[in-house]
């Protein structure tokens, strides 16, 4: 959580003194390769010290957690957000996961966690107003499959909007997600994976709608979008992918691909009806999706270990399903 080197810092320089070490320029997360991935390094240790208390892992954890979630550093990291020429900061992805520390944190009766919670807070305000301030203008969904995807990132915020109580952002992504997506249909997930994605276009967009719709009107909606799902379990319609080189940064995204495949593929299937027959198929691939993502994670490469962890656990506990409240 604490290692800094080596970072991948992308920010605009307004002068020779934004030329500083990643632990001045954003003091609470400078560790894990780039901003983003310690942002979401820190809610997997929330999260897992929240589900598993007595875990051999918990007191480490905590005291990670409070290295870095001091008022004092979280501070800095809203002067660094504020900054000119930084509008566009790590949106949405990297403000999706910070949205989501913090309902991970709310969800937590804790004393720590109440007051991680507080001193969160301005940061997790001006995340949310990031998010407010850019909807209006985005007049085209992104559909690509790494970090600039709107679909993956307006679940984690929705799910944020429905923990946090804030109307005004849960109505905003409603109207959004209807004016992206409603009309979509015959998803091309033939062409899917691109070469480096760690997100599906195709299915994280599903995912998004299952969230937003009753389980009748998603049904109907998702056999327009995706006509492929077989009907009869079988998960050879979707095949895992395949990382030829650990150790390249981007081409390993493959491995976070099938990780969130897998918990894309379950939240679809939660979203429709028990009866339709589309879920076998669906749960099936997601099987061979899960097997294939956890197999990789090992932390032999710091290129994928530094956040394939976050996958795994986004995965295996169910935060996707468990986070969403059907409408």
């Amino acid at each position: 959580m604490h290692r800094e080197y080596p970072n991948k810092i992308a920010h605009v320089l307004d002068g020779d003194g934004d030329a500083r070490p990643p632990r001045e320029l954003t003091p609470a997360f400078y560790g894990c390769y780039d901003w983003h991935s310690s942002v979401h390094g820190h809610w997997l240790l929330v999260r897992l010290a929240r589900l598993h208390p007595r875990a051999e892992t918990a007191a480490a954890s905590r005291a990670a957690l409070a290295r870095s979630l001091t008022a004092a550093n979280l501070q800095g990291e809203a002067a660094y957000m504020q900054a000119p020429g930084r509008t566009s900061f790590e949106r949405p992805y990297g403000l999706a996961w910070l949205l989501q520390l913090g309902a991970e944190l709310r969800e937590w009766d804790d004393p720590d966690a109440r007051r991680w919670r507080q001193a969160l807070a301005p940061t997790e305000t001006l995340a949310a107003e990031r998010i407010r301030d850019w909807l209006p203008k985005l007049t085209h969904p992104i559909r690509s499959g790494e970090h600039s995807q709107t679909a993956f990132a307006f679940g984690l915020i929705l799910d944020w909007a429905r923990r946090a109580g804030d109307g005004d952002m849960i109505t905003l992504l409603e109207k959004r997600v209807a004016d992206y997506y409603a009309a979509d249909y015959d998803c091309p997930l033939r062409y899917e994976p691109s070469g480096q994605d760690f997100l599906s276009p195709c299915l994280a967009e599903a995912d998004l709608l299952r969230r937003v719709r009753s389980p009748a009107a998603f049904a109907d909606w998702l056999t327009g979008f995706l006509p492929g799902i077989p009907a009869d379990g079988s998960a050879q319609w979707l095949e895992p992918a395949v990382v030829t080189d650990p150790t390249d940064g981007k081409l390993v995204h493959l491995d976070g691909l099938n990780l969130s495949r897998a918990w894309m593929l379950e939240g679809i299937a939660s979203g429709l009806p028990a009866d339709d027959d589309r879920r076998h198929a669906l749960l099936a691939a997601a099987a061979v999706h899960r097997a294939s993502g956890l197999a990789a994670v090992t932390g032999v490469t710091y290129e994928g270990g530094h956040w394939l962890g976050t996958f795994a656990t986004y995965l295996i506990t169910g935060r996707g399903v468990d986070a969403s409240t059907a409408p």
